[in-house]
């Protein structure tokens, strides 16, 4: 799934093309069409058709940002505000292209469900070999209420205060620490590849409960988690398997990476062994964590 870091290089590498363009038309792929014909949410969610196009057509996209996990489109018509909230899932990724055929990537090409056609003559396209991700057309953000719930952006200095007040309360003390990482009322946009290199250079085991991590430990958690999602974004974030950037390049943070889908540590030589720790598979050494 892409994380914080993948999300921005997406953001960064259609923001060019698209800021302060018109959206002329929006097509829909025949998947998603014959998923609301069939009552289902298929990538167009909270809305129908005729009216996620009657609230895109003709609106200028006046500026774009990320948040957490989000790409947040914001749009104006005549004094009309909209916005077009977008989450990638695990496999979604937004092109810039002139037609189709320049997407370089064949699952991409093949699996795209939104064009936005753009009166600069680029098509910002959303593919999703999955289906697994989402656009949303609000009025405001209230809309959608489960956005207003993510904790602030980790580089920001209220993050770290969130951070501990939320490990503080009773409630989480016997849930697994790797679970809080992955919390995005907790810490933004921290997913499982960047909780796992966190994790392992705090030398904390992902499965430690939230009351055996010591207020120091917590304070060196967050500053590696702040560390390895700049590293991420450095990087052009993690291509493991599906992630492309807006132009069908890879990141290179998968070449940097400790413990994510490695074989065995650089700083000990032991064997990196794997647990599911809150649903999801951590990549850890059992040497250098505990």
């Amino acid at each position: 799934m892409p994380e914080l870091p993948e999300v921005e290089h997406v953001k960064r590498g259609i923001e060019p093309f698209v800021k302060n363009t018109t959206i002329k038309s929006v097509t829909f792929s025949k998947k998603v069409i014959e998923g609301k014909n069939n009552g289902k949410e298929t990538i167009i969610k909270g809305i129908n058709l005729d009216g996620f196009r009657l609230h895109s057509e003709g609106y200028t996209i006046n500026s774009i940002e990320r948040r957490s996990k989000y790409i947040v489109f914001y749009l104006k018509k005549n004094n009309v505000e909209r916005i077009l909230l977008s989450h990638l899932g695990m496999a979604g990724g937004f092109f810039i292209v002139n037609q189709l055929s320049e997407i370089s990537t064949p699952n991409y090409r093949k699996h795209w469900h939104v064009v936005f056609h753009l009166d600069n003559g680029k098509m910002l396209v959303f593919s999703d070999i999955r289906r697994f991700g989402e656009i949303r057309n609000l009025r405001a953000f209230k809309d959608y209420p489960a956005f207003l719930e993510i904790a602030p952006e980790p580089f920001e200095e209220e993050a770290i205060e969130h951070f501990n007040t939320y490990l503080a309360q009773k409630k989480v003390q016997n849930k697994p620490i790797k679970q809080m990482l992955l919390d995005h009322k907790i810490i933004a946009g921290c997913g499982n590849i960047y909780a796992c290199e966190a994790l392992f250079r705090t030398g904390i085991d992902p499965s430690r409960k939230v009351k055996d991590v010591s207020d120091q430990e917590r304070r060196v958690l967050f500053y590696y988690v702040q560390e390895v999602l700049n590293e991420g974004i450095n990087n052009g974030g993690t291509s493991i398997s599906d992630y492309r950037h807006a132009d069908g390049k890879t990141g290179e943070m998968q070449l940097h990476l400790n413990v994510y889908k490695q074989k065995v540590c650089k700083v000990c030589g032991h064997n990196i062994e794997q647990k599911v720790v809150a649903s999801r598979n951590s990549h850890f050494c059992p040497h250098c964590q505990n």
